[in-house]
């Protein structure tokens, strides 16, 4: 039995153009807020921070699904479910189906969820 290994470019494969720009966008969210690295599986791309991934994001045919890992539970109609992860971290889907949703407060989440990444939810509280 071999492995596949699989990668970014292999998410983007026949995806439309305006998801595939999306994706983009989402990692450039990603990457204003430090290094990171991937972490590429069958089901998403997730980018992951010094202690653990902190957010994931794939292209569908009508935009990009994501989560995001954060310290709080957030309401908006861009999250489709927001969950209990462990004592300290909720996980948030997101199901995001135009550009414009990419948006600073998307933004602000991305940075919370980095600081996860980067090990904050392990700081007392």
């Amino acid at each position: 039995m071999t492995s596949v290994e699989w990668t970014v470019e292999d998410h983007l494969v026949d995806k439309p153009d305006t998801s595939v720009a999306m994706f983009w966008k989402f990692v450039g969210l990603v990457e204003r807020c430090g290094p990171f690295v991937y972490s590429v599986s069958r089901s998403t791309v997730t980018f992951k921070g010094v202690r653990r991934g902190f957010a994931g994001c794939h292209p569908v045919t009508t935009g990009i699904r994501a989560y995001l890992d954060l310290q709080r539970a957030v309401e908006d109609p861009r999250i489709t479910r927001a969950a209990p992860y462990t004592k300290r971290l909720y996980v948030h889907h997101l199901t995001l189906t135009s550009a414009d949703q990419l948006d600073e407060t998307l933004a602000g989440w991305v940075e919370e969820a980095y600081l996860v990444g980067e090990g904050a939810h392990l700081l007392k509280q």
